[in-house]
């Protein structure tokens, strides 16, 4: 139960984000910093904020409807969360700043990476 709501509320955070960045791009100019000067830019940002975001929201509410998905959903959660938080934090100890939005965004890829972890560890657990 513990995992279903997890990717449940996982899937409310990604999915809203992204579908924001896909077709506002430019908002994250004020809240992240990111802007783009061409039409591929905005693309890359359509893309890579938008697009991979939702999919990510999309593949926990799918974890969180269907059973046999739900570990699948964990992993692919916890895999992309330490990807963005390593690179992310990384990026702060090169560039010598730690904005609020930073802060959030490593709360956020952290904290779902220790839950993620936690839940495919407790699944493991009960299954033996």
């Amino acid at each position: 139960m513990a995992a279903r709501i997890f990717l449940a509320l996982s899937a409310l955070i990604w999915i809203p984000y992204g579908l924001a960045c896909f077709f506002q791009p430019g908002s994250l100019a004020d809240s992240a910093g990111v802007a783009f000067t061409s039409a591929t830019g905005s693309t890359e940002i359509r893309a890579q904020y938008g697009g991979f975001t939702v999919a990510l929201g999309a593949l926990a509410l799918a974890g969180a409807i269907r059973p046999a998905l739900r570990r699948h959903a964990l992993v692919a959660l916890a895999v992309s969360c330490a990807g963005l938080g390593v690179a992310r934090l990384l990026g702060v100890g090169m560039d010598g700043e730690l904005s609020s939005y930073t802060g959030m965004a490593l709360g956020l890829e952290f904290g779902t990476l220790a839950l993620g972890v936690w839940l495919l560890r407790r699944a493991s657990a009960q299954a033996a």
